[in-house]
């Protein structure tokens, strides 16, 4: 029960087959027995959800479905204020933080019926390293494995049947890298799709919120019930939310998909390469047309622009408590914020403008193709150690090993991470569509067509 898709189990709860009550409280057992060796989550919410499970079976009883989230638990990553309930943000220094209001993303999901498990961790400030006085997610598929950074207690609850879908935040791949590493389904939707408000910032610019699933059709249910305009986040589109779903099912004929084969394979583990492109080979099996597309030339000069764009508006954010809390922030995230503050407006409008330049060649790129298709990033899990997570920066921390995330972020682009095989040691490998602004849709039926031709999104690792 706790491997299946929130698709399976909507209408088993809709026709009164399964009891949210039921499955809520499998699904709390499940985080009693697994979480105190994955530490998926920052706050376990065992009353609130079984009071929720309780008023969602009533609701269903009496014949008010509200959809297919009603009575599906989850858990939102602890960056998202809950009301009443303490919002961290991976740090040490927002331990005591207990928020009045609920993120509009939380909220939404209330109102479509989920049922919340709890809150899940995340690095220090959603950057990449951890607060030393908080627990470090365990990557499922493989212990002292590396989980994916910002998002990884979303993605290691999600791979290992601990929440049926979770919420986790992109600033520079923190939704498709905890995807792509436990081998489950990330989306990060187009800027200003969902709403930020009461998400605590990293990058203002650059963040997005988006659900990782385990199915294209859950990520796309999820992002169906938080999306929208929210007159709280003045940054949200005012476009109408279209069905997400709409493309499950109608397959890829015709579909114009752009692969740079070296864009997509330079540096990469031989085997890593090799699944994410018999995945493209999948896609043209089923219909659709690849097309060679060649990345920007300008992409390596202009991924040294995202450290100084994130750094320094995560100074900005974090303001009013440092530098005057500086010794409560861990030396990762403490370090990330001292080079934030000296950069220069100089620095920033530089940066800026490289962005800029980069997004417009990216256009270019793009046009004349419906997704693009490469990996979701460019190191399956590997092992590390407390030392490498809790800080500071390591030396060796290159940009260019965000080649396939932080172009999407700094042009706001929607993408997919999808499960597409096992490298040579037995960890998941992931292939990305990214598709032009506000075409989730699109790339939620690219995922599902991919997902019917193939068995990957049903391998789940051994907990």
């Amino acid at each position: 029960m706790h491997f299946k898709t929130i698709s399976s189990l909507a209408p088993l709860i809709e026709s009164g087959e399964l009891s949210p009550v039921e499955i809520t409280r499998a699904q709390l057992d499940r985080i009693e027995q697994l979480d105190g060796t994955l530490h998926a989550y920052a706050t376990v919410t065992a009353d609130l959800a079984l009071d929720q499970a309780r008023q969602a079976e009533r609701e269903i009883t009496n014949g008010a479905y509200r959809g297919k989230l009603h009575g599906i638990p989850i858990a939102v990553k602890d960056l998202c204020n809950t009301n009443g309930i303490r919002t961290m943000g991976g740090s040490a220094v927002f331990a005591d933080n207990i928020p009045d209001n609920d993120a509009t993303v939380v909220t939404k999901l209330r109102e479509a019926g989920s049922v919340l498990l709890g809150k899940l961790n995340m690095t220090e400030g959603a950057m990449g390293g951890y607060n030393p006085k908080l627990q470090v997610p365990e990557n499922p598929w493989r212990k002292s494995h590396w989980a994916g950074a910002s998002s990884s207690g979303s993605g290691s609850a999600t791979a290992a049947g601990l929440a049926y879908g979770t919420l986790g935040s992109d600033t520079g791949g923190s939704i498709r890298f905890p995807a792509a590493v436990c081998g489950t389904v990330g989306l990060k939707p187009t800027w200003g799709r969902v709403s930020r408000f009461g998400v605590m910032d990293l990058a203002e610019s650059l963040d997005h919120v988006g659900p990782l699933t385990r199915s294209a059709a859950d990520a796309g249910i999820m992002l169906q019930a938080i999306s929208g305009s929210d007159p709280n986040d003045p940054t949200t589109l005012p476009h109408d939310v279209p069905d997400m779903l709409s493309h499950v099912g109608k397959g890829v004929q015709g579909l114009k998909i752009g692969w740079d084969e070296e864009y997509s394979s330079a540096d990469l583990e031989p085997s890593m390469a090799a699944a994410v492109e018999r995945g493209v080979k999948v896609m043209e099996g089923l219909g659709a047309e690849i097309i060679a597309v060649k990345m920007p030339e300008i992409m390596r000069e202009a991924m040294a622009a995202w450290p100084v764009i994130c750094s320094s508006e995560a100074a900005m954010a974090h303001a009013v408590t440092y530098p005057s809390r500086a010794d409560e922030y861990g030396p990762f995230f403490r370090e990330w914020l001292e080079m934030g503050s000296s950069h220069t407006a100089t620095d920033y409008a530089r940066a800026h403008s490289l962005r800029t330049t980069l997004n417009c060649a990216l256009r270019k790129t793009m046009r004349g193709i419906d997704v693009l298709a490469c990996p979701s990033n460019s190191k399956a899990s590997y092992p590390v150690t407390p030392e490498n997570l809790y800080g500071p920066i390591p030396s060796n921390r290159v940009p260019w090993d965000s080649r396939f995330t932080v172009p999407y972020d700094f042009s706001g682009l929607p993408t997919i991470a999808l499960p597409c095989g096992l490298n040579d040691n037995g960890m998941p490998v992931s292939l990305q569509f990214v598709g032009h602004h506000l075409s989730e849709p699109l790339i939620v039926g690219v995922g599902d067509a991919f997902e019917g031709a193939t068995e990957f999104h049903n391998l789940h690792p051994p907990v």
